[in-house]
């Protein structure tokens, strides 16, 4: 019994307290990289969908205009670019880091925080423009 080693089985980890405290800024851009991906995996088809409807007629596409001019619509579909930006910045993120350029903890951790700086000011331009 002397050579036996008890492992430590793995803990639960709270997904609130492991983003809101413990995440750095590195690993909260590359979560919001998931859930933009994911909602844009998941939105594509319906967007596709609405887009196709909205070519088949003048009428359609005045119905389509009619719904995206009601503020939750637009609400949405800012969150759409917001996904799209920033999937689209942290994309390129870590295709430089892949590249094996920007990896040192401070030069990693400036590339995040321009990410989410570039990616909402995107979403704050395309969305201006949209209005």
């Amino acid at each position: 019994m002397a050579g036996i080693t008890i492992k430590k089985r793995p803990k639960y980890l709270n997904f609130t307290t492991l983003v809101s405290n413990r995440l750095p800024v590195m690993g909260r851009v590359s979560f919001l990289h998931r859930i933009s991906g994911a909602a844009l995996f998941f939105c594509l088809p319906i967007l596709l969908w609405l887009f196709g409807a909205s070519l088949t007629s003048p009428e359609s596409f005045a119905t389509f205009k009619s719904v995206a001019a009601l503020w939750p619509v637009k609400v949405i579909l800012a969150g759409l670019i917001w996904a799209y930006a920033h999937h689209f910045c942290a994309g390129i993120r870590f295709l430089l880091l892949d590249l094996h350029i920007g990896v040192e903890k401070e030069a990693a951790a400036k590339s995040a925080i321009a990410v989410l700086v570039v990616s909402i000011l995107l979403t704050l331009i395309l969305w201006g423009i949209l209005l």
